[in-house]
């Protein structure tokens, strides 16, 4: 297999080919934050948390590491004031919906880039119950039973994640979308989705 010789915070690095900029970092222990990320479902590339800096041949730019590929003669840097204050702002921008007391991995990384996650709250009319709206459970709950319990409804600060009542028997037995919830907001054991229903939110109930 081909390897690929590239530079990740000053450290070079072998990559394979076909590994991203994210999976070349984790190799060699540099950790590059993530939220829509896990390397057991589809990457999303969605919320952007893990951007980093890149330059080849002069020319500079910010990339997705979740979805760029790694390259020869790349070199990146997984922080900067540009990429700290993007990524300050997503957390924020993040929490306004899951409300300030959220717990996880979504809260550790809040005080990591000293995030306020009440400065947008205010200015949006919307329930705060711990979804990030980042779909790592609904990626994962369409893997384990195919067709989904839940799902996205609605754009904007008007997306949420519903679930469909006549398929949430499954919930029961499932548990497979609670290992991957960065904020606390999904319970282990094998309960009923803790989202609004469709139909819910569709009449405009919820």
């Amino acid at each position: 297999m081909k390897l690929i010789n590239m530079e990740i915070d000053g450290v070079a690095v072998k990559a394979r080919e076909g590994q991203t900029i994210l999976e070349a970092a984790k190799q060699v222990g540099i950790n590059i934050p993530t939220l829509c990320y896990n390397e057991e479902t589809e990457h999303l590339g969605g919320c952007r948390i893990c951007s980093v800096n890149i330059e080849r041949n002069g020319r500079k730019t910010i990339v997705t590491s979740c979805s760029y590929p790694a390259e020869d003669g790349l070199k990146v840097k997984t922080r900067s004031p540009e990429i700290d204050k993007m990524r300050k702002t997503i957390i924020e921008l993040a929490a306004v919906g899951s409300g300030p007391n959220v717990a996880g991995d979504f809260f550790s990384l809040a005080l990591d880039y000293k995030a306020d996650l009440k400065r947008f709250s205010s200015l949006v009319n919307q329930e705060q119950n711990n979804c990030i709206l980042c779909g790592l459970c609904v990626n994962r709950c369409k893997e384990a039973t195919y067709e989904g319990v839940i799902g996205f409804v609605g754009r904007g600060v008007n997306k949420k994640v519903v679930k469909f009542p006549e398929k949430a028997q499954t919930c029961l037995t499932c548990n497979y979308c609670y290992p991957v919830c960065p904020t606390g907001r999904i319970a282990p054991g094998g309960v009923d989705p803790p989202f609004p229903t469709v139909d819910d939110v569709l009449s405009g109930r919820k």
